[in-house]
């Protein structure tokens, strides 16, 4: 009986050689990574909240100041009175804020009403449709995302000047209709999830696709509808340029432009326009408190999709 031979000796490359150096290198810095990894993320935490703070700090502060305690003292200094409101009743009076506050509301709730008609509707025709030319229109949508708004904007105000829409509420409200790609495919996304199963029953049963669109596409889309309605909602009641350069009418002014009112060639009065931005804050403040759990879950739905 032969003797067992012994095992070949393993050979070490210097491949071999290179990953273990790095693991011993990556477990002695470990010990160290560790504490600075989480040092620099709590640090860059407080540094964007500060970001986010102290704007809105100097605003509070600002409001409640005089003209004369705003010019001699420094932003984030406390305000002497804590109960002056006259810069507040100023705000809301001189620049007419309560009529801002109506031409906002009026444009807000047409257009979102049009964009979510408009949406649904063009997103329900690429989807369900076969068309010669379907693909030049995705193109086209892709295009339009791409262009710099900015850069249309000469070509804009002569369209708008040229159907008699300048210095005009409808003026706005088309622009913000017809401007909003994104809410296009946002909706497409969706509707791509629901099943076309639904559609073929529903015409088994002798429904149209009108009928098909309103009674059975268009419920189902109620997440995605939310969803652009917040995002379209906000930018749309924080929109300055539209209204400023197509609404130029004191009647037509909105709750963005309507701050504007107090800022002269002499001189701007940055207390009165404190407290008018706190004012034009605090109704999208109680929205936000009253429906984030609605806003949270839209953008998460649509992000998702």
């Amino acid at each position: 009986m032969s003797a067992p031979t012994a095992p070949a000796p393993t050979r070490i490359t210097a491949a071999d050689k290179m990953r273990g150096a790095a693991a011993r290198f990556s477990r002695s810095v470990a010990p160290v990574a560790g504490p600075l990894a989480t040092t620099a993320k709590y640090i860059s935490l407080v540094v964007a909240c500060a970001a986010a703070v102290v704007p809105i700090l100097t605003i509070f502060f600002a409001a409640f100041k005089s003209r004369e305690e705003y010019v001699t003292s420094g932003p984030l200094d406390l305000p002497q009175n804590w109960f002056n409101f006259s810069n507040f009743t100023r705000a809301f009076t001189d620049s007419d804020m309560l009529a801002g506050f109506v031409n906002t509301m009026i444009i807000l709730v047409v257009a979102l009403a049009g964009t979510i008609l408009i949406g649904t509707m063009t997103a329900y025709a690429v989807d369900r449709f076969d068309f010669r030319g379907k693909k030049l229109v995705m193109a086209g949508f892709l295009l339009a995302t791409l262009v710099p708004a900015v850069t249309t904007q000469v070509a804009t105000f002569q369209i708008i000047n040229g159907l008699g829409l300048f210095n005009t509420r409808w003026a706005a409200i088309v622009l913000f209709m017809g401007t909003d790609i994104i809410a296009i495919y946002i909706f497409l996304q969706f509707m791509r999830s629901i099943p076309r199963s639904l559609d073929e029953a529903a015409m088994l049963d002798g429904a149209n696709r009108l009928t098909i669109y309103a009674r059975i596409v268009f419920p189902l889309l109620k997440p995605a509808i939310a969803t652009v309605v917040i995002i379209k909602g906000i930018a749309i009641y924080n929109e300055f340029y539209i209204p400023f350069l197509y609404m130029p009418s004191s009647k037509l002014g909105v709750i963005s432009t309507t701050l504007f009112r107090f800022k002269g060639p002499t001189g701007s009065e940055w207390e009165v326009i404190a407290a008018g931005t706190i004012l034009v804050i605090v109704p999208t403040l109680i929205a936000f408190l009253l429906l984030q759990r609605h806003i949270y879950n839209g953008l998460t739905a649509g992000a998702t999709k």
